[in-house]
Parts: structure tokens; sequence; C-alpha cells
């Protein structure tokens, strides 16, 4: 199918005095002034165009009009319960891995009350959710049985939801999603866009919660053996469109939807690379981006193989370039540096923001 895709770029820093001639992101702090018309032909793209934002209306089919429409239309509030997240400002999502083979925490919030502990500690440090999981999904692992997932999470989303936390559950396997829900979770994580578990996407639309759909290429086991991709990003991004229609035929109501072009999953550090310079184009999709970089092993990569414990100068590098591109959630384990990144970056765009006054 030969259709053409648009990717947000040449970003300024200020609306003002640029009537006509630049358009805002996904009803965030963004704006930009040129649109890079990616044509494709089935997986791959057959030539670009930069054109700018004056007049590209005059460009467009019914295809690109729709996806024009989805990339200057506000994002709704993500409803967790009783608490209204606004996406109009990115925000942060904490990781509490409770699990004993975390590749980045390893054992230590196995224990629930250290992990519950360690997530309502995010929350004072400024995380807007809490996202708490029980399986560890990084390259090589092995499954585990529902029982012990969710004997993992429960009491630490349970303890989280009572002390007012907006609590999310990454898992992608029903009966966990149920057991979560129970417990007080209000959003599921799911790394696998709702294909692991056929029952899942019926607990989603059930329980009317937001869902995160992630991209992934291959099981946690061999995911990372060799990955291979025509185009990487518009592979992605029409997998992502698929599993949006999906979601959608099995009752989720598209304002629930967000999506995760899932960051090293699946991916070499060149697809990563690619993935993050290119990442505006998935807001032509229509919903809340989440990006989750942190700690992920292409920073190593690129910095002498430093250590897991050693990379939080690369997840804010890449938390300040996914905030560039307007990413709503930034899926994080280094919360309080996370928010103090976050909050010059929002400094920055308010005095930018602000009309001078002669």
């Amino acid at each position: 199918m030969i259709r053409t895709l648009l990717r947000p770029t040449a970003f300024v820093d200020s609306p003002f005095g640029h009537d006509g001639k630049i358009a805002r992101l996904a009803g965030g702090l963004n704006w930009f002034s040129a649109v890079e018309l990616v044509r494709i032909d089935g997986h791959e793209r057959t030539s670009t165009e930069l054109v700018p934002v004056e007049g590209i209306e005059s460009r467009f089919d019914g295809d690109m009009a729709a996806q024009w429409t989805a990339l200057t239309s506000q994002r709704a509030p993500l409803q967790l319960g009783e608490r209204a997240i606004r996406l109009g400002q990115p925000q942060v999502m904490a990781i509490v891995n409770a699990t004993p083979d975390s590749f980045s925490d390893g054992a230590r919030f196995a224990d629930a009350a250290a992990a519950a502990e360690a997530g309502a500690d995010m929350t004072a440090a400024g995380a807007a959710i809490v996202d708490v999981g029980g399986e560890s999904t990084r390259p090589g692992a092995k499954p585990v049985w529902e029982g012990d997932e969710i004997e993992r999470v429960e009491p630490v989303i349970r303890q989280l939801a009572t002390g007012g936390a907006a609590v999310s559950v990454d898992t992608r396997k029903a009966d966990v999603m149920t057991a979560a829900i129970e417990a007080g979770a209000r959003m599921v994580n799911d790394v696998s866009a709702l294909t692991h578990d056929g029952r899942s996407a019926g607990v989603i639309a059930a329980s009317d919660i937001p869902v995160i759909l992630m991209h992934h290429k291959g099981s946690p086991e061999r995911m990372q053996d060799d990955p291979r991709y025509d185009d990487v990003l518009v592979e992605i991004y029409l997998w992502l469109e698929e599993r949006i229609a999906a979601a959608e035929a099995a009752g989720i109501r598209r304002e629930r939807i967000l999506i995760d072009p899932g960051f090293g999953f699946g991916k070499n550090v060149g697809h990563n690379l690619e993935l993050m310079n290119g990442l505006a184009l998935f807001h032509s999709l229509g919903c809340p981006l989440v990006v989750g970089a942190s700690r992920k092993r292409t920073i190593g990569a690129l910095s002498g193989e430093a250590p897991v414990d050693q990379r939080l100068g690369g997840s804010i590098a890449f938390a300040l370039k996914a905030l560039e591109q307007g990413a709503q959630l930034l899926r994080v384990h280094d919360v309080p540096e996370t928010m103090q990144a976050l909050r010059i970056w929002r400094g920055l765009r308010d005095q930018a923001l602000t009309p001078r006054t002669l």
C-alpha cells in the first residue's frame, strides 16, 4: 500500500510572531514549523520531502488530513480512578520492579514492603504514576507463572493505591491484570500490546482503564537475537497502528490507549537511535506517547560498556530528546534526577512562551 506519513520537525522555541507558519504538537509545549513527508510502499519508505507547515493542507489526501488532525489535537487527560493526569505537559512514570531478576534493580525491590516504600518515595519526588511489574522482560528472561507474578505485585499495588498513588501494572497476562485492578491498579502497561494473552483485551475493555500498547519484536527470550527491519521507524509505526485498531475492535476506547515504540525490545543500537531520532512520527497515530529508555543497554554500548548503575547521564539524555519531540510520559528508574531535568526543560519552555513586553 502506498501512502504518506507525517513526521513533524523543525521545532521552534516560541509561537509568537509565527502565525500560520507553525503548528502545536498534540496540545503540548512544542511547536513545529516543518513536516517531513515520508512516502512508503508497504513497510519501506520510497522518498522523503521536507515541507513548511504554512500551506501544507493543500498537499493532503484524506489519510494525511487525518494524521494532521491527530498530530495537532490535544490529548485527553489520563483518568486513573479519581486521579486525572493532564498531558498538556510531560509527566514521569516511575518504574518499580518487584522481581528478583530485573535488569536494572536485581532483587532490590523483591520484598513487597521495600517495593511499596520505593514507589511512595518516587511519588513524593514527582512521579505522576508508579508502574509495578512482577515479571522481568529483559533480553533472555524466562516467563513467570501467573500465580507468582500476582503474589509479587498485588501487595505492592494495594499498599501504593491505599496511600493515594496512581498505580499502573506492568504485565502481559489477563489474570495478573485482573488481580492488579482489584488491588487498585488503574492502568495496564502491556509490553506485548495485548498479543500475549487473548483474554487481556477483554479485561481492559471491561475495566475501561487506560492501556499502554508497546511494540516488541519476538519474545523476551529471543528478541535480541539479531533483530532485523526493512525500515525500523515505518515498521513500528504500522505495527502500532494495527494494534490500536485491534484494541478498538475489542471494545477499548481510543482515548484509553497509549503507545510505546518499545525502545530496546527487539532492536539493536542502531534501531534504537533511529527510533529516538524519529520519535515525533508516532504522534500522528493520535495517542499519548510513552518512552522508556531509562538505563537501557544502548546507553552502555555508547559509553564504554557502562554498567546499569552508571547510566544515569545517558538516561537523562534520552529523556530530554524525547521531551524535545513531545513525549507525554517518560518511564524512568531515577525519578528525582529526571524530575530535575524535566523542571529545567519546563523552565526553558515557560520562558520561551512568555510574551515579551516592550
